[in-house]
C-alpha cells in the first residue's frame, strides 16, 4: 500500500477534480486496514507490547534542541552557499 500511496502512478490520475483525489482517500486506509487484518493477532499484541515499552523510554528535549539547532545550521550554510553572489 506504501508503494500506491508514493507512487506516480495512480488508480485514477489526481489532476481528474475530486475523483482523483477521492481514490486516494479510499484505497491508502483500505490499504492500510486490510494489511492490519493480515497480521496476525499474537504477532500484532506481541509488536503492540514492543511499541509500548518504546514510548515508555526517556526522552531528551534538550537533545532534540542540539539536533534541531544543528540541521537549520546546515540548511542555513546551504542557503548561504547556494545564494549567487
Amino acid at each position: 500500500m506504501a508503494a500506491y500511496a508514493l507512487s506516480p502512478i495512480d488508480l485514477i490520475p489526481d489532476f481528474i477534480p475530486v475523483l482523483g483525489q477521492i481514490d486516494d482517500i479510499v484505497l491508502v486506509p483500505a490499504g492500510i486496514l486490510l494489511a492490519i487484518r493480515l497480521i496476525p493477532g499474537d504477532v500484532l499484541a506481541d509488536l503492540r507490547l514492543r511499541a509500548a515499552v518504546i514510548a515508555e523510554r526517556p526522552t531528551s528535549r534538550a537533545g532534540m534542541v542540539v539536533i534541531i539547532a544543528i540541521w537549520a545550521v546546515c540548511a542555513g550554510a546551504l542557503g548561504l552557499w547556494l545564494q549567487p553572489g
